[in-house]
């Protein structure tokens, strides 16, 4: 008769192919619970922009293939741990959620959608933008929140197409990104809004720096995931104001 290893809760994450920073992060911000893990499948991005050929990346078609692979590993729930709904439109990631939990039976969310959440949650409608994006992919998602109700008063980008090239970025060159921010507009809070940035390192001395919460897309993910699985967010220790705070 085998040992059981005891109850284990198991995170999927769909992820774009290029990415090298949501995956080591997210491992990272969950190394304090034993029971807890994170996996991942990927699907073909390496360009945003709004180019046909760069939107066509996010096709329904091969997240759902992505997803169901994950559910093979039987997860407790599902993130699209991306952002491209910022400038796609919200909807995209509540039909592509819904089509996912169709498909696979699996509590499904994504980075864009935990975030609006937790604007929601948290009563925040000013909004500081950290991005590495191009200027039109920026432009459509302050757009996308100024009609959900959220006003971007200061941003930042790095006009950069990416997206490997994103997870190059500097914590230096995020953190002055969120100085200029916070100093120019006054924000309630500050997103950085990509899950290839590696944003959610600097959070904590950020926020303890700016004085207002950091609501990285990486850590929104691990958030609404952890909820989705039946597992407290504030047992992730040290990564943010998010998990102590945002019930």
């Amino acid at each position: 008769m085998k040992d059981s290893v005891g109850e284990r809760r198991f995170l999927g994450m769909l992820t774009p192919s290029s990415n090298t920073v949501l995956e080591p992060l997210t491992a990272a911000a969950l190394s304090g619970l034993p029971d807890v893990t994170a996996h991942f499948s990927r699907f073909t991005v390496t360009e945003i922009s709004l180019a046909a050929q760069a939107l066509s990346q996010f096709d329904t078609r091969p997240m759902l293939a992505a997803a169901r692979l994950l559910a093979d590993a039987r997860v407790h729930s599902i993130c699209w741990n991306g952002t491209s709904a910022g400038w796609k439109g919200f909807a995209a990631d509540e039909e592509l959620c819904a089509e996912i939990e169709l498909e696979t039976g699996i509590a499904t969310c994504s980075s864009v959608l935990a975030l609006n959440e937790i604007f929601v949650l948290t009563g925040v409608q000013r909004f500081g933008l950290v991005t590495p994006y191009l200027d039109d992919i920026q432009a459509a998602t302050i757009a996308n929140y100024g009609r959900a109700g959220f006003e971007c008063v200061a941003e930042r980008h790095l006009g950069d197409p990416g997206n490997f090239s994103f997870s190059e970025v500097s914590e230096a060159t995020i953190a002055q990104m969120c100085q200029e921010v916070a100093a120019e507009g006054k924000p309630e809070a500050i997103s950085i809004f990509c899950t290839n940035l590696r944003g959610l390192s600097i959070v904590p001395e950020m926020e303890a720096e700016l004085g207002i919460p950091i609501y990285d897309t990486i850590a929104t993910a691990i958030w609404k995931s952890l909820k989705l699985a039946g597992i407290d967010p504030d047992r992730v220790k040290d990564r943010g104001r998010l998990f102590q705070e945002v019930s």
